[in-house]
């Protein structure tokens, strides 16, 4: 094939495409009104979108500022959860009855109050099934009275913060 016959095949390739193109209207100019319309609708757009954004960032800084609170709690009962632990065991540990323990019982009892209101729940532990979520297994023991992997005893209470654990509960579990 010559060089002459490859341009008229081309040449006819291309008056071809474009009588098989679509004929495209001249635009017209668009009115004042219409010019004014497209604005309006791409500021309504925008404020729309700028709405949307503002909504969402309320709702992230409210889920931040409540974990945030919810860490300081559960930071502030760790520290706690020591001192209560400590007078369970000088209620048990005192034989004689009086002022003095009632006293003693009265501050566990204020104290067992306060963690209730922060939403402070003791985690059940004697004769639930042994659950690693919830308890910490420190002994094993052959027990006829429990069942297989059921906690036997309560050597340290478990704690819970709105169903986060705070304190694990440390347990004997029965074979």
């Amino acid at each position: 094939m010559s060089a002459e016959e490859t341009k008229d095949i081309e040449k006819k390739t291309l008056e071809t495409a474009e009588e098989n193109e679509p004929v495209k209207e001249p635009e017209k100019e668009k009115t004042a009104e219409e010019l004014l319309q497209e604005e309006i609708d791409s500021l309504k757009d925008k404020m729309l979108r700028h709405a949307a954004e503002f909504d969402n960032f309320k709702k992230r800084t409210a889920k931040e500022r409540e974990d945030i609170f919810s860490m300081a709690v559960c930071d502030t009962v760790t520290k706690i959860l020591p001192v209560k632990d400590n007078l369970e065991r000088a209620i048990m540990a005192d034989d004689s009855e009086g002022g003095f323990k009632d006293g003693v019982k009265m501050i566990l009892k204020q104290l067992d109050d306060a963690l209730s209101d922060l939403g402070v729940e003791k985690i059940k532990t004697v004769g639930e099934e042994f659950n690693p979520e919830f308890h910490n297994a420190v002994m094993h023991e052959e027990n006829e009275n429990f069942g297989e992997n059921t906690v036997s005893e309560e050597l340290m209470s478990g704690y819970t913060l709105k169903g986060k654990v705070v304190r694990f509960a440390m347990v004997k579990v029965s074979n």
